[in-house]
């Protein structure tokens, strides 16, 4: 009822019935707790203007606040929203030491700044989400953590409650960056799809049948290690890029530079793209084979070269596969991370502040 409310509002008693498919007695009731929960109010206007008489109902969406914060190994991205998903302040801030300590200290400042910034009641946070580039694995230890120093085999989110005296959830960036494409990205409305970041690294989350799949041991997507066995340079991450630009082409530029290039007409860097969409398409064909996802988003420094790389990484899949996905480009750039963020802390949110606040009027 409470998604029917925040999707529809302002919505009369008739409408949410319809919409949750719940009898009107019963969503008279639930009104009710909800109302006295402050987490629904009668709104001022209908959806066309005064009601003459219809009770209409918005939710309140300055009930609680959740923070969302993507750590990277030169920067902490963070944002801060209210209980209807709106975006109350956003800022970045670069790390002067790509550490744990300096990371901690540069999460507690941002904290402060986002708040001060949305202007509304520190109290009224939730809780954290943080997207780290690492696998969280069950007992709270970031593993294959390369980009952080030092927070290898550290329980990163243990540390961060205590430094900020919040309740915070870890989890891996590229999983986020998956959810935050499902929740406000390319992905809305679909099942089974793949987000695949290609950067300075190369990362995977997968959502299947409409949930994260995490895996056994938090690990899976880390499609690194998918082709490991074959004995082949097939990485096409942005150190790769470099490489191939000088090995195939003698091209001594990084990969802006290169993708420049084959965008100005560049025969030889056209080459090289070539290459890394072959490298990106093995990748993929590896998750479509076995995951039969529906869409694959590409994301990432070197996947956001959606205008060189679609066609040819699509050509192959169609040529090695049955059933290819789609391949589209993340609608979000840099934001997936904190979208997907700030989606995981909503839906925790709003079940706890309904229960907290339902047990004080009880």
């Amino acid at each position: 009822m409470l998604d029917a409310i925040r999707e529809g509002a302002p919505i009369s008693r008739a409408e949410i019935s319809r919409r949750s498919d719940i009898s009107k007695p019963t969503v008279s009731l639930a009104l009710r707790s909800l109302l006295d929960a402050g987490l629904v109010r009668e709104a001022e206007r209908g959806p066309d203007g005064p009601g003459y008489g219809a009770v209409y109902f918005e939710p309140v969406a300055e009930a609680a606040l959740v923070l969302g914060l993507d750590l990277g190994a030169r920067f902490v991205r963070g944002a801060v929203c209210d209980l209807g998903g709106a975006i109350r302040a956003r800022q970045d801030v670069e790390l002067a030491v790509a550490d744990v300590e300096g990371a901690t200290e540069a999460i507690a400042r941002l904290r402060d700044s986002l708040l001060e910034a949305a202007g509304l009641d520190p109290e009224l946070v939730d809780g954290v989400v943080v997207g780290v580039p690492g696998v969280v694995a069950a007992d709270g230890t970031v593993q294959l953590a390369e980009n952080v120093a030092r927070l290898e085999g550290r329980r990163f989110g243990d540390e961060l409650q205590a430094a900020l005296g919040l309740r915070v959830t870890l989890a891996n960036d590229i999983n986020l960056a998956a959810l935050g494409e499902q929740w406000q990205g390319v992905a809305r409305g679909v099942d089974d799809f793949a987000f695949l970041s290609i950067g300075t690294g190369m990362g995977a989350g997968l959502v299947l049948g409409g949930e994260l799949h995490r895996g056994r041991n938090g690990a899976a997507g880390e499609v690194d290690f998918a082709l490991v066995g074959i004995g082949q340079a097939l990485d096409p991450s942005a150190p790769q890029v470099a490489e191939l630009a000088l090995n195939l082409a003698g091209l001594n530029a990084d990969p802006r530079a290169v993708f420049g290039a084959a965008r100005n007409g560049d025969v030889n860097a056209r080459g090289v793209v070539d290459e890394v969409a072959r490298r990106i398409a093995l990748h993929i064909a590896a998750i479509a084979g076995v995951a039969d996802v529906e869409l694959v988003v590409l994301g990432g420094g070197i996947g956001a070269n959606g205008d060189l790389l679609l066609d040819p990484v699509s050509r192959l899949l169609a040529q090695w596969l049955p059933f290819p996905p789609r391949i589209e480009v993340s609608t979000l750039g840099e934001a997936a991370v904190l979208a997907g963020a700030l989606a995981v802390g909503l839906q925790a949110a709003l079940e706890n502040v309904f229960s907290k606040r339902a047990a004080v009027t009880a």
